[in-house]
């Protein structure tokens, strides 16, 4: 165990945050810090054809330790924090046989991690957690998914007598802002499926997740002064509020739950003459994702007819970007995949979680990229926050899930049952 918490540590002090306003990959250059890290890590446990290429998404192969024909699996994880919330200066706390009680984050800051609000914490008392001191986000999403790909890979090296197919893992940057499988090089993956690990709590399964949209709003309004501003001035500021308060109230993510849609504005930045609002838009029905899409161009439509003749031009601008869909349809033709993870879960009695991901991962684009690739739990909680936390237990679960699987697909390969 302190091998997965000594390897953990060692990519989540690294500083890999994302950013959205970037155009590059990796769209920040200290992601670089960890993928050339990894790489050498990846050589040094004894995989082969370890790459990585200008982008920085990295492969690796495990080559196959028996004389018959299994398909290659693949795992993949990133590597990039989300931009939500500082990913700098990671400072992990370890909290050894969790008592139940109350964890304090920051006694300088009074940040508490408290059962009392987030429960699940009450469902690994007497085990090892890890916690941020308050000021960061830990990073568990996903590099505890790294650490456990790359433990179960050192595991399988270490024991040939494991039996298993080729195995190829993969590992990106700028998930977290949507881009992580934008560049994967499938054909160059050459995997029959893969497994993200990139799931929460232990236990969970997903095969499903949102249809997902980004949206850019801009309002443009005109600056006069205030003292003689009657009948001229235009505040774009007051607009951007006006058009948010038009979204439906309940559906929002503070408010919904399970298959339940939303809206959600996560960055207002504005001026009289101009306010940029950005919101992602969410839905696991794809009737109801063009929906949604379609009411909020309505809305920037009626917005600019109302005020066309005092502005001149329209005075908002709409832009919608579909960023991944619900991976459903594409893995639902080739179930066996979900059966073998859930196969190993129960062997290693864990109790599957199969549910809907309120979210997406890499493997939503790359299942409709050709590659299908449910995701498996990585073991942490309360991402893109200082309350962010990982029982070590639960990445020593996932480890063992990751070998499990792969014993699992050679030996159904040996027995003709894929």
């Amino acid at each position: 165990m302190q091998h997965i918490i000594d390897r953990f540590i060692s990519y989540v002090t690294v500083d890999t945050e994302s950013d959205p306003n970037s155009e590059s990959t990796p769209s920040t250059k200290k992601q670089w810090d960890l993928a050339n890290k990894l790489v050498e890590e990846l050589k040094q446990i004894g995989l082969e054809e370890v790459t990585i290429d200008e982008n920085a998404y990295i492969m690796a192969t495990l080559p196959s330790n028996v004389d018959f024909e299994v398909p290659t699996i693949g795992f993949v994880s990133h590597f990039d924090t989300s931009p939500d919330f500082s990913g700098a200066n990671v400072k992990p706390q370890i909290v050894k046989d969790y008592d139940g009680k109350d964890i304090v984050l920051n006694k300088e800051l009074n940040i508490v991690l408290s059962p009392a609000y987030f429960d699940d914490l009450l469902q690994y008392k007497g085990q090892t957690i890890i916690t941020t001191d308050g000021t960061t986000l830990l990073g568990a999403d996903d590099k505890a998914g790294i650490t456990e790909i790359v433990s179960a890979m050192e595991h399988l090296i270490k024991n040939p007598d494991i039996k298993h197919g080729r195995i190829r893992i993969g590992f990106t940057p700028d998930e977290e802002i949507g881009r992580g499988a934008h560049k994967f090089d499938v054909a160059k993956f050459n995997a029959d499926w893969a497994y993200t690990m990139d799931g929460s709590q232990i236990g969970e399964l997903e095969y499903e997740n949102f249809n997902a949209a980004g949206v850019k709003l801009t309002f443009n309004g005109k600056s006069v002064h205030p003292g003689y501003a009657k009948g001229k001035m235009i505040n774009s500021v007051l607009l951007a509020n006006k058009f948010i308060s038009k979204l439906p109230q309940k559906e929002v993510p503070e408010k919904t739950t399970g298959y339940e849609g939303f809206f959600h504005v996560n960055h207002i930045t504005g001026s009289i003459e101009a306010t940029e609002v950005q919101m992602i838009i969410r839905d696991h029905s794809m009737k109801k994702f063009k929906k949604r899409k379609k009411f909020i161009k309505s809305l920037a439509k009626k917005f600019n007819k109302k005020y066309a003749e005092k502005f001149g031009s329209d005075i908002v601008q709409c832009t919608i970007d579909d960023q991944y869909y619900n991976m459903r349809e594409k893995v639902e033709p080739v179930m066996h995949i979900v059966d073998i993870a859930e196969k190993a879960m129960k062997e290693l009695n864990i109790k599957p979680l199969i549910k809907a991901i309120r979210g997406g991962t890499d493997g939503s684009q790359l299942s409709y990229m050709g590659l299908p690739c449910p995701n498996i739990f990585a073991g942490g909680h309360n991402f893109h926050g200082k309350y962010e936390y990982v029982p070590v237990e639960s990445m020593v679960k996932a480890t063992e899930v990751i070998v499990k699987i792969a014993e699992i697909t050679a030996e159904r390969a040996k027995n003709g049952k894929i």
